[in-house]
């Protein structure tokens, strides 16, 4: 633990920084834990350390997607039980996993000597390149919590009437309940037939989100709709691990690509999103 400790204090007075994303969507069933966690790997196999945090505090499932059973949570860290280094799961696929969970809310009403030990315990993933919180979908506190805070928040959207009008709702809620926060957003497009729809449902949502609420949304891209996507959640097992040359992989890879190429150096690290998502509570 001394060498772990050791070897954070290095990275951090080198100027390590380490990129927080938190995923997030105005309603479930768009698939973004399923791109959370392929999205995780995919940066994994480009030689970054990740860390994906199951931020979904109400229906975790990113355990399920990959066919892990947790033995401990977020929650034993609030509790004092645990360390961060013992609650976080090794994978298969070249990513740390941590758990969440149902009682994360509960910081808001730790004692100061709490606060202390949690904050310790968290800084301690900043030996990692690159976190991934997935979110929980709608509008609930901690989501904002989490939103608040990350360097940068993807909404995941799908063609589907009711995800675009969803998607459009909870920028507007980043937009305005955060109006102290510039908040980095970008939109992903999932399910798609063609690239032109992706092109097109983005263009929609990033227009009316410039004339109503006079905020700039970039389009990271789009993921393809794909039978390889639902076999691989029954065989709990990633796409990208089960079928890296197929249309999703190729477009997770794509969209990772294009997200580090957008690394202009800004991030500010997990002391920042700490910081940030104690003050947001």
């Amino acid at each position: 633990m001394e060498d772990q400790a050791q070897e954070l204090r290095e990275m951090m007075s080198n100027g390590h920084k380490t990129r927080i994303i938190a995923i997030t969507s105005g309603k479930g069933g768009v698939g973004k834990s399923n791109l959370s966690v392929n999205m995780a790997i995919a940066y994994a196999q480009q030689g970054k350390k990740v860390i994906l945090i199951d931020g979904d505090l109400g229906m975790a499932n990113v355990n399920v997607l990959m066919n892990i059973v947790p033995q401990y949570n977020l929650m034993q860290v609030i509790q004092k039980q645990k360390t961060m280094q013992e609650i976080i799961t090794d994978t298969e696929f070249g990513i740390k996993f941590i758990a969440g969970a149902n009682g994360f809310s509960r910081i808001a009403n730790l004692n100061v000597e709490e606060l202390d030990y949690f904050a310790k315990q968290f800084s301690m993933l900043g030996n990692a390149d690159i976190i991934i919180i997935d979110t929980g979908a709608g509008i609930a506190n901690n989501v904002l919590s989490f939103v608040a805070a990350a360097d940068e928040v993807y909404v995941v959207t799908t063609p589907e009437p009711t995800a675009i009008t969803d998607a459009y709702g909870i920028i507007k809620i980043i937009t305005t309940e955060l109006v102290d926060r510039e908040t980095n957003i970008k939109l992903l497009v999932n399910r798609v037939h063609s690239a032109d729809e992706g092109k097109r449902i983005s263009e929609r949502i990033i227009n009316i989100v410039a004339q109503f609420l006079n905020k700039k949304v970039d389009y990271i891209g789009f993921v393809y709709d794909d039978p390889v996507v639902q076999a691989s959640v029954i065989r709990q097992k990633p796409f990208i691990i089960v079928n890296p040359t197929s249309k999703p992989a190729q477009c997770v890879k794509h969209i990772v690509g294009r997200i580090e190429k957008s690394d202009d150096g800004t991030s500010e690290g997990v002391s920042s999103f700490l910081k940030k998502f104690l003050g947001k509570k």
